[in-house]
């Protein structure tokens, strides 16, 4: 099973600094919310984002929704060999049921995982959640989930195949991938303490979303090889 991780995911709240800013308020009263309640989103708040810290990384819900759209849905997903996480910028690990199926309206999208912020959990309350929000360290999630290679697939990594990648990481007990979920930079120096590889799959920069969908597809095709072929009698 491949373990897959979105770090430094560009998805949080508003951050104090800048919930009386006219953008933030304009946005939350539009949809009836309080400030400190709506996802920062550069889209609508790139004017009150100018003075925060690391801004060029921050407000974009919209790279973790696709990314989750691609792997939820990927057939490696639906038959048991993918586990998926996000780590945001903020230091929270946000879990979810491979069975979650989100959805596809972006604004919808939003909307739940606001709630989530809000409450903790996805359906609030739930014994078994789709969703749920912990904070946590990534290193401590690493621990958690047993992960014993990590490949960071990064452009400024050195240059590797994914078929090559993958080919290894069948291997490993708990073959670990992370991929940055936000617009453009390097990832942390935190972050890359942690990899034990990093590799680059193109000579240009890719969308998370296509790296996630490439190399999902490609670890499918391995994990497939990997599994006992049906005995006569399941085959009947």
């Amino acid at each position: 099973m491949l373990n897959l991780i979105l770090v430094e995911a560009a998805l949080e709240p508003v951050p104090k600094a800048i919930i009386h800013h006219p953008a933030v308020r304009r946005d939350a009263k539009r949809r009836g919310k309080r400030p400190s309640e709506v996802l920062l989103d550069r889209s609508l708040h790139h004017a009150a984002m100018k003075g925060l810290p690391k801004a060029h990384k921050r407000g974009r819900p919209d790279i973790v929704h696709f990314c989750l759209l691609e792997a939820l849905g990927s057939p490696l997903n639906r038959e048991g060999g993918l586990r998926v996480w996000v780590h945001t910028i903020g230091g929270y690990v946000i879990d979810i049921d491979p069975e979650t199926r989100l959805p596809r309206d972006y604004n919808r999208f939003k909307g739940l995982i606001e709630q989530l912020f809000q409450r903790g959990s996805v359906p609030p309350g739930a014994e078994k959640p789709l969703l749920r929000l912990r904070r946590m360290e990534l290193r401590e999630l690493l621990e958690e989930i047993g992960a014993t290679y990590v490949i960071a697939l990064t452009s400024h990594g050195r240059e590797g195949r994914l078929e090559e990648i993958c080919g290894r990481l069948i291997k490993e007990e708990g073959p670990t991938v992370f991929i940055g979920a936000y617009p453009k930079g390097e990832l942390e120096g935190e972050t890359m303490a942690l990899v034990d590889e990093a590799v680059s799959i193109y000579p240009e920069v890719l969308d998370a979303w296509v790296v996630t969908s490439r190399l999902i597809y490609e670890f499918e095709r391995f994990w497939r090889s990997s599994q006992p072929s049906p005995s006569a009698s399941q085959r009947i």
